[in-house]
């Protein structure tokens, strides 16, 4: 597994899939009304919805705003597939801040009905993320402080001791799913305090003493061929 400082950027765009973690902190789930999972609640993004700090986070029409959820991200670093709990963390090639952007007027009507949440997740800018940290830099990825401003004003601070589920318990599920393929990304649920993002405002988020991102909020205008 390539290590070097140019290696761990480029892990983001060798990436064929986002895995999403739903209610994987227990006061999220219930501020949704969801009960506290027995097992993950998996969900994927396509690498298409991808943002880098600095960029526009689109909300589509004819929605008005999108719900923020500020999330540690896990990319791994080499293939994986049915890898023992033991020895999930070889698995990791670094780590780095992302939101999980969400309509969640699509999503409400999706899940009353028993449908897939691809719309309300997946579209084009609603996974910003930060570069890739090394894993050095998170020595425990399971005591970091998560936290998100609109406008300046704080809406969400957690911290990852509260994931229900831990990352190398998470990395052994999935893998033993589907393979996990270098540059794919976990994103690892969010703490509570999620809430819309309206056009026009602009959120801030980071990792606390190690990273921050920004992004701008604008309405999605489609090309016309």
């Amino acid at each position: 597994m390539a290590t070097s400082a140019s290696a761990i950027q480029k892990l983001l765009t060798v990436g064929t899939k986002i895995i999403g973690v739903g209610r994987n902190y227990a006061a999220h789930a219930k501020e949704l009304g969801n009960a506290v999972p027995k097992e993950p609640v998996l969900f994927l993004k396509p690498t298409t919805s991808y943002l880098e700090n600095g960029g526009k986070i689109e909300v589509p029409e004819p929605l008005e705003a999108l719900d923020h959820e500020v999330e540690l991200a896990v990319v791994i670093g080499q293939r994986a597939r049915d890898v023992p709990e033991a020895t999930a963390m070889d698995y990791v090639g670094g780590y780095a801040l992302a939101l999980d952007m969400t309509a969640r007027e699509i999503q409400s009507v999706a899940k009353s009905a028993g449908l897939p949440w691809s719309a309300a997740k997946g579209q084009d800018t609603f996974t910003p993320i930060s570069s890739v940290l090394p894993k050095s830099m998170l020595p425990d990825p399971h005591n970091i402080e998560l936290w998100l401003k609109v406008d300046g004003q704080i809406r969400q601070k957690g911290s990852t001791s509260d994931m229900i589920f831990k990352i190398p318990f998470l990395i052994s599920h999935i893998s033993s799913l589907f393979t996990l393929l270098e540059g794919d990304v976990i994103l690892t649920g969010t703490p509570k305090g999620v809430g819309p993002v309206k056009i026009g405002q602009r959120i801030e988020a980071g990792i606390t003493d190690l990273l921050d991102i920004h992004f701008d909020v604008e309405r999605r205008h489609r090309v016309i061929h």
